[in-house]
């Protein structure tokens, strides 16, 4: 059985359940991101941070990253979208363009798609070549490995829906004004293309998945349900990247000290 095929879509969180656990884990977030860049604790700048965010169409790759960063200083991350290359960077290494955008030391990104378009979408729609598509697994490993050594912590989402559920999302945004924008042709012929996209994404996993920043799979069946996973995750990859880079990690007692 393949990991997908385990993932657990029934998983549902109630509102209020929802609501609590979000305002813990942002809170938990914030206050490691201020420890990693240098705001908070007498141990200066931190680790850099990189979330990478790869899935389906609606997803909620979106509203994931919205409940990481909404509540965050706007000066103290940034949000980059990918989508396919421009004719400059095809001209280049595949990686090339992902570079001018990773965090340096006490920053902190946040990647809608990334490199893994080598291995999905440039796989699937024959925009690379096997050759190329194939060496870039190792490739990629190589890379994320450097970033790791070099101080980042890397944490690697797949958000991952049923097919109904994505007809669903789809519809909703076919029938709202404000959100028409976000749904596209190529979205409806992609949807005849998802059992390769699976298979694609479970070749990625047992190809990228290493110990410095191993696949994060999210079942994202129900949007409350897997932000809460999301935040719950990522402030666990923080600790753990920040006691590798032997940097304490602050204590949750630390958020009981509020102002009235």
């Amino acid at each position: 059985m393949t990991i997908l095929d385990k993932l657990d879509l029934t998983l549902r969180l109630d509102r209020e359940q929802y609501e609590k656990r979000l305002g813990e884990e942002q809170r938990r977030l914030l206050q490691l991101r201020l420890h990693l860049g240098g705001e908070l604790g007498d141990h200066g700048v931190g680790p850099g941070l990189l979330v990478l965010f790869e899935g389906p169409d609606a997803a909620g790759k979106g509203g994931a990253i919205k409940v990481i960063v909404n509540h965050l200083d706007p000066r103290h991350y940034t949000v980059v979208n990918y989508a396919a290359p421009t004719p400059r960077e095809k001209r280049h290494h595949f990686l090339w363009r992902f570079y001018r955008e990773l965090p340096g030391h006490g920053g902190m990104a946040v990647f809608d798609r990334s490199w893994y378009g080598r291995v999905l979408v440039e796989r699937i729609e024959g925009y690379a070549t096997t050759d190329e598509w194939s060496r870039a697994y190792k490739g990629i490993v190589d890379f994320e490995q450097s970033l790791v050594d070099e101080g980042i912590i890397v944490v690697k989402f797949w958000m991952h829906i049923s097919d109904d559920e994505q007809l669903n999302r789809f519809n909703a945004r076919a029938a709202d004004p404000l959100k028409r924008w976000k749904l596209t042709d190529e979205d409806w012929r992609n949807r005849d293309k998802n059992r390769l996209y699976d298979a694609a994404a479970e070749d990625m996993f047992a190809k990228t998945s290493h110990k410095s920043s191993p696949w994060e799979v999210i079942p994202a069946e129900q949007k409350r349900y897997g932000r809460i996973a999301v935040l719950e995750t990522l402030n666990r990859r923080i600790e753990e990247g920040m006691r590798r880079f032997g940097m304490e990690v602050p204590a949750y007692s630390d958020l009981d000290d509020r102002d009235d």
